[in-house]
């Protein structure tokens, strides 16, 4: 922690950061889940202006009184809209200028979170008239502010991210079997995976570990439950999914 000496004390208790025209601060979520067999997202349908009856990104300003930090303004702000404490939550990028928001030069900072279906309690607070999942094929045209743009950037991550590590385990429940991953993964990516060498990669990534005695009763044989290890929620492999050894561009 920096250490303050008197002259930057005498400094300090005379600066007013309102001497100083600041950007509007806030913090906006690209909320992924799985329901219906398809990847959604989360908007809400904003209660006042500006862009007043559009839907958007969950988020707002920075509680500078509350928040320690940008990530505790998002947590908290996932909380308001899905009852959800502790998800997985990833910083995606911060957009800022002066034309994305009516009332003046703002900056956002974005985030994308993962919540398993199993796990939602939607809500709408105030400022906000609905709460509603949408498959990302049936996404408004438009979207206010820049949403739109910040929503395709968390898209992108995700697909990216999901090819080189374990991340839709987040997108779980607590117990899952083999051929329930795998099927998420699809899900996200959008194409069909080789069995064999998905189950090869989850071996190799040793993240996963039998739930002994438990199994998933169906019309098929049962199924071995599994569950992430502790010390290895996501893991990174050296290769993308579906990618061969000694196959890179090279």
């Amino acid at each position: 922690m920096h250490a303050v000496d008197q002259d930057e004390q005498a400094f300090l208790s005379q600066y007013n950061i309102h001497d100083y025209e600041v950007p509007l601060t806030s913090v906006d979520l690209v909320i992924f889940t799985v329901r219906a067999e398809t990847l959604q997202v989360l908007l809400v349908q904003r209660g006042e202006h500006p862009y007043r009856g559009w839907w958007a990104l969950p988020g707002g300003f920075i509680d500078i009184h509350r928040d320690q930090d940008l990530e505790a303004t998002a947590l908290r702000k996932l909380q308001e809209k899905t009852g959800v404490l502790s998800p997985y939550l990833e910083p995606l990028q911060g957009f800022g200028n002066k034309t994305r928001d009516p009332r003046g030069w703002s900056t956002t900072f974005g985030y994308f979170a993962l919540i398993p279906s199993d796990k939602l309690e939607l809500v709408h607070g105030a400022g906000t008239e609905a709460a509603q999942w949408f498959p990302l094929s049936a996404i408004p045209t438009s979207l206010a502010f820049d949403h739109a743009e910040i929503l395709a950037c968390g898209v992108s991550r995700l697909r990216s991210k999901v090819e080189y590590s374990s991340l839709l385990v987040h997108l779980l429940p607590s117990q899952f079997t083999l051929s329930e991953l795998q099927r998420m993964h699809e899900i996200v990516l959008g194409r069909t995976l080789d069995k064999s060498a998905f189950r090869k990669r989850i071996k190799d990534g040793d993240y996963l570990e039998e739930i002994p005695g438990q199994q998933r009763l169906g019309s098929n044989r049962p199924a071995q439950l599994y569950r992430c290890r502790p010390d290895k929620s996501t893991v990174y492999f050296s290769r993308a999914l579906g990618e061969r050894q000694g196959s890179g561009s090279g």
